[in-house]
This record gives C-alpha cells, sequence and structure tokens, in this order.
C-alpha cells in the first residue's frame, strides 16, 4: 500500500455490502467475510458510518485471531448517527471515533485510517496533525486523505512530510467514471501514494443486467436510490448505452462485464488494490475470477474508443462534488437562500 511498505491483495473487501446481508443474518455476514479470505482477500476497507458501527462490528467478529493476517482500512467523518456532532475531520470527533472503530473491530491498531469525504468545515491542517498524533499514540499506523480533489494531496505533502504524512488515497474508478486517470492517479504516483480504487462496477452499472433491451433490473441500490438507476431517466440513457457497448465488447472477448469492469481497474499501474462489495459467497468467486484476468492492448484500446481515458460519463459518479464546479464558485458570488 504505497511507500506504507505493507502488502494488499489485489482486491480489498467492502463493507457497506456486508450490511445489508448482517441486517438479515449476522452470521452470514461473519460467513462471507471468512470465504472472501479464503479466496486469498487480505485486504478489508470498513467505513464507521456503514449501518451505524454494524459494518465494523461484523468484520471485527470475523476476524478474531485472523487480524495479523489483515490490512485493515478504516474511513471515518460520515455521519454515523443523527448527532450532528458526530461526523467530520476534525480531531475532536476524529479522536472518538477511533476508539469506537477500535473497540467494535476488536483490535488495537488500524492499519490505515483515512476521512470518507473532505469537510470545507476543517482545515486539512487540523485533520492532518490529528492523523500524525493519532499514529504517535499507536492508535493507528498509516493514514491518507480522499483523493478528490486532487490539489488536496498536493497541500498535504506540502503541510506534512516525513514519516508522519499521507501515504495512501482513495477514489472511485471504473470504466465508467475515469476522472482519477488524470487528478489523482498522477498525484499518488508523484508520491509514492497507495491507491483503494472503489466502486470498479460503478455501483452496478458494470454488474451485466444493464443491456439495452432488458426491464428495468431491481437490487438493493435500485430500492435505495432510484434516480440513480433508472434506465428510462434522461441521465442515465447515456450510461445503459455505454454499459451495453462494453457488455458487447466483453462478449467479443470471451468475459462477462464484470470480469472486463475489474479487470480493467487492476491493469492501472497506480492502483494498489480495488475495493468489491459482495453480498454473497458466488459474488465473491465472481470477483476472484476476474482479478485474474488479463486484459491485452487491443481490448483496452477498444475501452479508450468507448470511455476516453480521464473521463467520466456523469459527472455525479465522480464521488464527491468538486469546489470549483460548484455554483458560488462558478458565478463568483454566493446566492441568496
Amino acid at each position: 500500500m504505497g511507500r506504507t511498505g505493507a502488502p494488499v491483495s489485489a482486491l480489498t473487501l467492502g463493507s457497506r455490502a456486508l450490511v445489508a446481508v448482517a441486517e438479515r443474518e449476522p452470521d452470514d455476514a461473519v460467513r462471507l467475510v471468512h470465504e472472501t479470505l479464503a479466496r486469498g482477500v487480505t485486504s478489508v476497507d470498513v467505513s464507521d458510518a456503514d449501518g451505524a458501527g454494524l459494518a465494523e462490528s461484523i468484520v471485527g467478529a470475523a476476524l478474531g485471531d485472523r487480524r495479523d493476517d489483515v490490512f485493515l482500512s478504516v474511513r471515518f467523518g460520515d455521519p454515523v448517527d443523527r448527532d450532528p456532532s458526530h461526523h467530520g475531520n476534525g480531531r475532536r470527533w476524529m479522536f472518538r471515533a477511533v476508539e469506537r472503530s477500535l473497540s467494535r473491530l476488536g483490535t488495537d491498531v488500524i492499519d490505515l485510517y483515512q476521512p470518507a469525504h473532505p469537510d470545507p468545515a476543517t482545515s486539512l491542517d487540523e485533520t492532518l496533525d490529528a492523523l500524525a498524533d493519532l499514529v504517535s499514540q499507536g492508535k493507528i499506523r498509516a493514514f491518507g486523505i480522499p483523493g478528490f480533489p486532487a490539489e488536496e494531496l498536493v497541500e498535504a505533502q506540502w503541510l506534512r512530510s516525513g514519516s508522519k504524512s499521507v501515504t495512501a488515497t482513495h477514489a472511485p474508478y471504473s470504466i465508467l467514471t475515469r476522472t482519477a486517470e488524470r487528478t489523482t492517479f498522477p498525484v499518488a504516483r508523484r508520491f509514492g501514494l497507495g491507491v483503494l480504487a472503489a466502486a470498479p462496477l460503478a455501483g452496478g452499472w458494470l454488474a451485466g443486467a444493464y443491456r439495452n433491451g432488458t426491464v428495468q433490473p431491481r437490487s438493493p441500490r435500485v430500492v435505495e436510490e432510484p434516480h440513480a438507476y433508472d434506465i428510462g431517466a434522461p441521465a442515465n440513457r447515456r450510461k445503459l448505452e455505454v454499459a451495453d457497448r462494453l457488455g458487447r465488447l466483453a462478449d467479443e472477448a470471451g468475459l462477462t462485464l464484470l470480469e472486463l469492469a475489474v479487470g480493467f481497474t487492476l491493469t492501472h499501474p497506480d492502483v494498489s488494490s480495488v475495493v468489491i462489495g459482495p453480498r454473497t459467497v458466488s459474488h465473491v468467486d465472481a470477483y476472484a475470477q476476474a482479478s485474474e484476468v488479463a486484459l491485452d492492448d487491443g481490448v483496452l484500446d477498444a475501452i479508450d474508443a468507448i470511455v476516453p481515458p480521464g473521463t467520466h460519463v456523469l459527472e455525479g459518479d465522480t464521488g464527491v462534488v468538486l469546489p470549483g464546479l460548484t455554483r458560488e464558485r462558478l458565478r463568483g458570488r454566493v446566492l441568496a437562500r
């Protein structure tokens, strides 16, 4: 994972999907973690906000005496409950949040600790100082910050260097969202940062169900965010068209679309590990098989022709609203509310 020197597997188990499994049957969620580890995955990325701590509790129960064999990454900063003080990247909440995570995970140290998102209410300097203090206290081994906006990664290197500096980052990265190739990845390469690439299936759009002529796919995410997955919505028609073209490309290459999508993200040399979100053991098997796929230049060139390098299909899929693209910044004034 970047210059931390810690080895990580090609795939990292994410925690969001674990919550849906755990809410039905906690033992099934623990078993899913075990099955994932059994297939060679040695890295886990969990958010303390997923299920208001439920995901961390499941991961902690599943790891048990295997903790030393797993690279454990934790993201904090998203709201964990309705208390407005229980979020953000400031020192006050961070020091409470890390203790809660350590307790739920059943460990005395976290390998990588990162804010889930930028926090405009907190100076980056304060966030970095607090994270460095957690390293000094032995609560965490290393820390990172989000990859968007990329200029904050550069600022972080300027503000703090040496042994207690940013060593990793995370960003959404898929064929539908290639923005990181011209923003986050060059900075990560320049400073030797590890990169966790999230959402390789673009939230499910590249799982294989979204093809022209099919009915509206159903999934938990469709229920949670119908506007983001409605294939009849004008904003999603372009995504459906691109997913269908990629599906046809995968068919021609003798691959599933999932294999094409995961293989693509793992091909980029700046990616340390790809975060996956399986809900079943069969999903784990599909991801494991996809991680073995090696895409040749012909297939990669064909992908570039469909979604050019460094671009994205929808701005909203990049993971964060960039400050420079807010109406206030674009118009040069604060709008009346």
